[in-house]
């Protein structure tokens, strides 16, 4: 079958032989690391599972409303269930939230009042929120127009600074916010344990102030979430783990039900709330997508690891390195110039499934600061639980790997991206 499955990739994608054999090489250096992933899966299925049962799931959940929404009683089973798997007293998930970006300024927006200060404690945070915050950008709307004041704390050795951060908070610190992800930088993402800790002490110096998490790209990568280690308040995106592929759009914020009003309040209006927001009857994709998103995470886990050590065994420097904890399911790898980006990025969409055609180039992406070249072919526009790469055309050129909704897809983008850099010259084996 190794045979016939060498024979299919020369003839039908044009991958060199000595590529697929320098993959399946290093893939017999991560495989003894499936089964500890394989464990985590397993637990968050059970999970998911039980929150639907608990929740008394059933067929005529999936049906839906028009207008206003207010019989939309699928909704309110989908937020019963978020909030059961992230162990919260409440939960706000609607298709109408466009992005995990969204979701935090929804967050942000809701919670904080002129005057307000917000303090990012893991350093600068995700170029698109920079812009949400008015540290870049210069966009009509931003936090700092309305008053809300904004400092940040780096982190050292991808460590938070706790004695910084104690030291920083002062009467008007109403929102710490954490960012698990590695998102355009060059640090692995947070780990749970991590989180937890930080937390702890926080609160043990402050327990009034509002502890924020950007969960982006990390659901289901442990068997505990940061709203079970102590955060009041938590945002995701649909099209990425929890969406499991198939949501069609959307985001969450899950947490206390006090700030979930506030919220709810912002994104629709006081007095509506959460009572009103069509699902369109995307419920049944929602929630289908979160029952098969434990296993996706798994596969995409799994993908990241296999770049990972075909990367780095040429010499490039990755994060998450191949031994450490990882807690989001990307894998950057440090190309130190664009053209290797561009080529890296431009298999990954070769072997896409959907717009394989496509040659990605670096564009002025709203929301950015760099030029940013995507490749991201997905059945769902944008999701990055599919197979995905992208980077920002500045120094020192990262290339940013994640998603695959199969491992195999996964292995595919590896094969391309490598024939590419290989037939360009880019790289030596």
């Amino acid at each position: 079958m190794q045979v016939q499955i060498k024979k299919f990739l020369s003839n039908r994608f044009g991958i060199k032989s000595e590529i697929v054999e320098y993959v399946l090489d290093k893939e017999k250096l991560i495989k003894d690391k499936f089964s500890s992933i394989n464990e985590i899966k397993e637990f968050n299925q059970y999970k998911v599972i039980r929150a639907m049962q608990e929740s008394k799931l059933s067929s005529p959940d999936f049906y839906w409303t028009t207008g206003y929404g207010y019989g939309d009683v699928g909704r309110e089973k989908v937020e019963e269930i978020y909030a059961n798997i992230f162990n919260t007293e409440d939960a706000l998930v609607r298709p109408t939230i466009s992005s995990g970006t969204h979701a935090l300024t929804l967050t942000l927006s809701g919670i904080l009042r002129p005057g307000d200060s917000l303090l990012s404690i893991t350093g600068t945070p995700y170029d698109t929120l920079q812009t949400v915050i008015g540290i870049s950008g210069n966009e009509k709307g931003n936090l700092l127009e309305f008053g809300i004041n904004y400092k940040e704390i780096d982190l050292i050795d991808n460590k938070i600074d706790i004695d910084k951060v104690i030291e920083t908070i002062d009467e008007t610190t109403k929102i710490i916010m954490i960012q698990r992800s590695t998102g355009y930088s060059d640090r692995r993402a947070l780990t749970i344990t991590e989180i937890g800790e930080a937390i702890s002490k926080i609160k043990s110096f402050n327990k009034d102030v509002i502890i924020m998490v950007d969960n982006c790209y990390g659901e289901f990568l442990d068997t505990k979430e940061p709203t079970e280690v102590g955060a009041d308040i938590m945002a995701g995106s649909l099209i990425k783990n929890p969406g499991g592929g198939l949501a069609l759009s959307g985001g969450y914020i899950v947490g206390k039900k006090n700030l979930i009003e506030l919220i709810a309040n912002r994104s629709t209006a006081p007095g509506l709330g959460k009572d009103a927001g069509l699902t369109f009857g995307t419920t049944r994709t929602t929630l289908q997508g979160l029952f098969l998103a434990p296993h996706i995470v798994s596969e995409a886990v799994k993908g990241a690891l296999l770049v990972g050590v075909v990367y780095k065994s040429l010499g490039f420097r990755i994060v998450p390195d191949l031994d450490d904890k990882r807690s989001d399911i990307i894998q950057a790898v440090e190309f130190l110039n664009g053209d290797r980006v561009v080529a890296f990025c431009k298999g990954i969409q070769a072997a896409s499934a959907v717009d394989s055609y496509i040659s990605p180039e670096p564009w002025d992406m709203p929301g950015y600061e760099n030029k940013v070249i995507m490749a991201a072919g997905g059945f769902i526009e944008g999701s990055s639980i599919e197979l995905s790469a992208d980077g920002p055309m500045r120094e020192p050129y990262f290339a940013y790997y994640q998603g695959g909704l199969t491992y195999e897809h996964c292995k595919l983008g590896v094969y391309m991206s490598l024939n590419n850099l290989y037939s360009d010259n880019l790289i030596k084996l």
